[in-house]
């Protein structure tokens, strides 16, 4: 087995996000319809506001998206249909998140974690320096549903 080390809170290897996600076969509206039929613009919400990483991690069983985000950006309201756990690594987020109904924030820093539960929708705004985190969940990727809500997004 190769082992590959990374420091994600390095500058290096971070390429901008692909803005053609609103095509994501598992990218729905909040009331199920898919993200490409909302009124709504992915390409001009997203625009140079979040970036991935191009280091290798060849670990199937490891469910694991990096990302960084650019300062001040909200990331719209959604939610998924398994748990997510964040692990942030620099910079920091302010999440808001709906449970039964209520809005309740949290910030999450350096070492810290949130965990949003199935179901629970949730915004997150970077903070004034940026945010780089790993997002991971229970189950592979393309078990992963994503539903947005219409907050935070560019109309078409």
């Amino acid at each position: 087995m190769t082992l590959t080390f990374g420091d994600l809170v390095e500058d290096a290897d971070w390429v901008p996000m692909d803005l053609d996600q609103q095509q994501h076969p598992n990218y729905f509206w909040k009331d199920g319809g898919l993200l490409r039929d909302a009124p709504v613009d992915f390409r001009a919400t997203f625009d140079g506001a979040m970036w991935v990483t191009t280091k290798p991690i060849d670990m199937p069983r490891f469910n694991r998206n990096p990302l960084r985000v650019r300062p001040n950006f909200t990331v719209p309201r959604h939610h998924h249909n398994v748990d997510e756990m964040l692990f942030v690594f620099a910079g920091e987020y302010d999440i808001e998140h709906y449970e039964a109904g209520e809005p309740q924030t949290v910030r999450v820093g350096p070492g810290d974690f949130f965990l949003s539960r199935a179901g629970t929708p949730y915004t997150m705004t970077a903070g004034p320096e940026g945010v780089t985190y790993i997002e991971t969940w229970p189950k592979p990727v393309t078990h992963l549903e994503t539903y947005w809500h219409d907050v935070g997004w560019v109309r078409r």
